[in-house]
């Protein structure tokens, strides 16, 4: 089979080669073998070939945590899926398992899901990540009810545009930080009650205007850490500020005084420590997403489709940080 293969950690062009593969076969009872039509691209699959892989002695690797596809093969006590079924999933990608820029996977099928019958595989394989860490940033760590302010960073962006719909369905406000004007269309097009543009505003006296000086009730940092450094100033007091990502030497007096409730949102921990379930519980997340999907409730924004033999030139679009919702690998 083709796959795209890391040989190493580094740029893109220097470390990703398509070659030819062995398909993977069934080993456990509980397996499906899957063709796989197409895979999501993530900021961790850049970050991954860029600094290494979670788990040592892993190369040469595929990446790719999402994919989409057709089961093509069960293993013996498989009772979820059947031969021809669609699915999509998180899963691999990591290290310990093979991902999905691959024409074939093998997962166990505990961990996959129906795939929305209104989507596309290319749209398919743009949700599982961003889906499971929206759900779990929003309504898992950050607690949002119906009546809140969410205050959602990079609103354009992967977990971003999805986050604003899941707010809005929670029945929250949200107001929405883009990098411009057009990314302020789609956020409202999303759903975003208000935007700031953090290029051209300063979004804590934006936020702080916008919540009559309280702040917001749940804050989202898809960013970084200047960006939660100076989140902390506009959430509310005993709200939430939520991050994907480390906040480094960032001062918590503030915060403090604030009793904020702090959350960090990685959704690839239960996955990396082998948290099964959790991993449910995200599985759980993509059906009920799905259902939202089909209802024309939810959407899935695609920035770009790229064939599988392009995927470092994806890797460098991801890295330009100008693109919007996800990449996605279109395989066959």
């Amino acid at each position: 089979m083709k796959a795209i293969v890391m040989t190493r950690p580094g740029p893109a062009a220097e470390v990703l080669e398509l070659r030819e593969l062995p398909e993977p076969a069934l080993t456990k009872p509980t397996d499906i073998k899957v063709r796989l039509r197409a895979a999501g691209i993530n900021p961790i699959d850049t970050k991954v070939r860029a600094r290494g892989l979670f788990y040592e002695d892993a190369l040469p690797a595929v990446l790719g945590c999402d994919g989409a596809g057709e089961v093509v093969e069960t293993s013996a006590e498989v009772d979820r899926f059947r031969v021809g079924d669609r699915v999509w999933f998180c899963n691999g990608g990591l290290g310990a398992e093979p991902g999905n820029y691959a024409e074939y996977t093998v997962l166990d099928q505990r961990w996959a899901a129906p795939m929305p019958a209104s989507l596309d595989f290319e749209t398919a394989a743009a949700g599982p990540l961003v889906l499971i860490t929206a759900w779990g940033a929003l309504y898992d760590r950050g607690r949002l009810q119906a009546g809140q302010t969410a205050l959602i960073h990079a609103a354009a962006g992967g977990v971003g545009h999805v986050a604003v719909q899941l707010a809005k369905l929670r029945g929250a406000r949200v107001i929405a930080t883009v990098g411009s004007a057009d990314k302020a269309l789609l956020a409202k097009g999303w759903g975003a009650d208000e935007t700031i543009d953090y290029r051209n505003q300063d979004f804590v006296a934006e936020a702080n205007a916008l919540t009559g000086g309280q702040g917001a009730d749940l804050v989202f940092d898809t960013v970084g850490p200047e960006v939660f450094r100076r989140s902390v100033e506009c959430t509310a007091h005993f709200g939430d500020l939520v991050t994907l990502l480390d906040t480094g030497d960032t001062p918590l007096g503030e915060a403090r005084m604030r009793n904020l409730r702090i959350g960090f949102e990685l959704m690839l921990v239960p996955m990396l420590r082998k948290l099964d379930a959790a991993r449910d519980h995200h599985v759980e997340i993509l059906r009920a997403c799905g259902e939202w999907i089909d209802a024309g409730k939810l959407k899935l924004h695609l920035g770009g489709v790229y064939p599988l033999a392009q995927a470092a030139a994806a890797h460098a679009a991801i890295e330009t940080g100008r693109t919007t919702g996800k990449l996605v690998l279109r395989i066959g």
